[in-house]
This record gives C-alpha cells, sequence and structure tokens, in this order.
C-alpha cells in the first residue's frame, strides 16, 4: 500500500517505519533462516526476488507493511536504520468483498528480541492503525498450535480460536472491533506518535556527519 510510504509510528520500545528498498538486503538475510522460513510459511527467494516482492507489497491494495526497528537504537543517528530492524508486521486484505477485515501478521526475526514485549506493543500500534487509518473493524492472525505464547499474547487482546487446522497445524484467531475493545485495548492512543517518515529520516541523517578523513 501507499497510505503508509511517509508514515511512521513510534511506541515506547519500537519504530515502525514503511518497508523500503533499502531494508531488503537485511530483510533477505532473515528469510534465509529456515527457522523464520517455517515460521512464516514462506519459500526461501533470491536476492532479486525479494527487491521484486517489496516493490509489490509496496503497490498493492491489500497489503499494509511496516519494519519494526529497536527504538533505543534509532535515536542514535550513528547507527544505519538497517542495523535497528528487528521485524515486519504486515496487515492483509484477505477478503475483496469485506475491505473491513484483515489478517495481521508480526515476525520478530531477531531471537534476542523475541519475550520482551516488543511483539505486544506492534500488535496494539498496528492494530490502531488499520482501525483508524485502513477501517478494519475484524482482524483474523494464524499461528502454529506450538506458538503458545503468541496465541496466549493474542488472546489479551480479546482474540478468540475461530478454527484449527490439523494439516498446517495452525490455530485462527479473530476479534471483532467494538467500543470496548477500543477503550481498553487502546484507550487515548497516547501511547503511539504519528510523524512523516521522509522528515524524520532526512532529520536523523542530517544530525550524524560522519568526519571526512
Amino acid at each position: 500500500m501507499r497510505i503508509n510510504e511517509d508514515t511512521l509510528l513510534e511506541g515506547e520500545k519500537v519504530v515502525l517505519v514503511p518497508y523500503n528498498s533499502d531494508h531488503v538486503p537485511r530483510y533477505h538475510q532473515w528469510m534465509c533462516s529456515p527457522e523464520l522460513q517455517k515460521l512464516t510459511a514462506s519459500e526461501p527467494l533470491t536476492l532479486e526476488q525479494e527487491y521484486d516482492m517489496q516493490r509489490s507489497w509496496r503497490e498493492d491494495d491489500d497489503k499494509c507493511t511496516f519494519i519494526i526497528l529497536d527504538k533505543q537504537k534509532w535515536a542514535d543517528p550513528s547507527i544505519p536504520e538497517q542495523e535497528c530492524m528487528v521485524g515486519d508486521v504486515n496487515i492483509f486484505l484477505t477478503d475483496p468483498s469485506d475491505p473491513s477485515l484483515a489478517e495481521l501478521e508480526i515476525m520478530i526475526a531477531v531471537p534476542c528480541y523475541r519475550g520482551k514485549g516488543l511483539g505486544k506493543e506492534v500488535t496494539r500500534m498496528m492494530m490502531c492503525y488499520g482501525i483508524h487509518k485502513l477501517g478494519i473493524r475484524k482482524f483474523e492472525v494464524k499461528i502454529g498450535l506450538d506458538n503458545k505464547i503468541s496465541i496466549a499474547m493474542f488472546k489479551k487482546f480479546y482474540f478468540r480460536e475461530l478454527s484449527i487446522s490439523e494439516v498446517f497445524q495452525e490455530v485462527t484467531l479473530g476479534v471483532t472491533v467494538n467500543e470496548a475493545l477500543q477503550k481498553h485495548v487502546f484507550g487515548n492512543m497516547d501511547f503511539m506518535l504519528q510523524r512523516e517518515y521522509g522528515k524524520a529520516r532526512d532529520s536523523r541523517q542530517a544530525t550524524f556527519t560522519p568526519l571526512s578523513l
């Protein structure tokens, strides 16, 4: 989607930025991992195919993707943005007849960042963005049956079991957005700041000017 091509979302621990070509080499490195291929049900791609996929995701009207950055690292302008990357988050519009229904996917790719509450914060931020910017009213997630931690996390956001696939060994959870959900989960939205990505990136780069030898 192009709707988020200049959108930066800032939380307490993470910063979400649009997936652009600068991020592709690091993303490709992640997706060479058999573990991540299994977790995301993905096939290995060449680097060129990964660039094609990034362009497709940017142009497609049914996919909204952000790269997850470590906010503490990103606050240091001497650290390249690619080195701040820890994962990605996607909203897929899965039913052309119902644009209010979306599938949510979150990947914390860097193992040392798992189990530290990033997934919970990203879920809250992305659901909030989906509700207010994309008009999403129903969210679904597909999770491997052995991923008990993720299943428990989504249930804290009031997701409930919709179906189980023994063939794919995954469970589908879903939640419908209502006033109670927005009040108890999102509150007054002061947990998230939205800024223009281009300006933030340029300001960050301008702050750090390497010395010429």
